[in-house]
């Protein structure tokens, strides 16, 4: 690589409650090309100061590159650019620290859900996976969702010249009930968290483990029942056999549904018809989901405005670095 092809660099992060992953990128004529990137398990991490340090040291020694700003971001909610405490992690990420510890002269945090907002507009056809056409117009509002450690979400909103995209902690909404059986479902979440059930405590990676739960309860152990139990991940191991035992296949059979419900209120409300990208592990590893009836029932089931369901795209982002790339398209606009 040829730094001189570059106006200059910036550094992007993804802070999850899972893994931690920083990327440093090269700017020209304001995009950002990605160059390498590092990746940390968050909850081994005591800041994020030594993980971005690990980055940019590993820039200088390699490539002689010197970055002078940065954003990351963090699942929870950012109400402040320059301070917050992750949701599922014990330390804070405070800006002015990494801006001292680090030199850098401009760092800033943003939900991080915004990250693959700003990243969409770099993904390639290759990168997506379309389990819904649609019909979208020029400029129209589009909304990301995805489920991983929880469910985040973002709107983004049509400026003009780019899409901007905007925070959004509606994972965190109450579950609607449809049934009895969704009803008991909730009760079983309620009686565990002792709170009302919300999409997050179902579209997550300890949903799918709930949902396993609720269902061997009520329909009895199988031969996986052992295996799933004593996995590490359990969401994983009733993913892996959810073409073969009954159990995780109707596991899956209600996430579906749930996704679609929670994906359909959610174009609903922000009027996103210019398309629903979804984002996050638990999608790309389990795309046909997807295109399965059950969610696509879910998400058409709207008596009054089918029609804006039916005219809007729905595509599974397969890329993994939509986040570190959104997050340097983010820091070039700091210039």
């Amino acid at each position: 690589m040829k730094t001189e092809e570059y106006d200059g660099f910036v550094l992007g992060g993804d802070v999850g409650g899972t893994n931690t992953n920083i990327a440093v990128a090269g700017e020209k004529d304001g995009e950002a090309t990605l160059i390498y990137s590092a990746h940390f398990e968050s909850r081994k991490l005591a800041s994020l100061v030594p993980a971005i340090r690990v980055a940019l040291e590993y820039g200088r020694e390699n490539y002689g590159i010197e970055v002078d700003r940065g954003v990351v971001g963090v699942a929870g909610a950012v109400t402040d650019c320059s301070r917050i405490k992750p949701t599922n992690l014990s330390w804070v990420v405070d800006a002015e620290e990494i801006k001292r510890e680090l030199g850098l002269k401009e760092f800033r945090i943003v939900n991080d859900f915004q990250l693959i907002g700003w990243g969409i507009a770099s993904l390639k056809e290759e990168d997506l996976f379309e389990a819904k056409e649609g019909e979208p117009g020029f400029g129209e509002t589009r909304g990301v969702i995805g489920a991983g450690t929880g469910l985040g979400k973002s709107i983004l909103l049509f400026d003009g010249k780019r899409y901007v995209p905007i925070p959004s902690e509606g994972g965190h909404a109450d579950f609607p009930i449809h049934n009895r059986f969704d009803l008991e479902l909730a009760d079983h979440i309620r009686a565990e968290r002792k709170t009302p059930a919300s999409y997050e405590d179902l579209l997550s990676g300890r949903g799918i483990e709930r949902i396993y739960d609720f269902l061997r309860e009520r329909r009895g152990r199988t031969e996986k029942t052992i295996e799933i139990e004593e996995a590490e991940d359990k969401a994983a191991a009733i993913s892996k056999y959810k073409g073969t035992d009954p159990l995780c296949q109707e596991t899956f059979r209600i996430y579906a549904r749930c996704y679609g419900r929670c994906a359909k209120n959610f174009v609903l409300e922000a009027l996103a018809t210019g398309g629903l990208y979804i984002a996050g592990g638990i999608a790309a590893k389990n795309k046909e989901i997807f295109v399965s009836p059950d969610f696509q029932a879910e998400f058409l089931n709207a008596e009054k405005q089918r029609r804006i369901l039916e005219k809007t795209p729905v595509r599974v982002i397969t890329n993994y670095d939509v986040s570190i790339i959104g997050a340097c398209n983010a820091a070039v606009l700091l210039r």
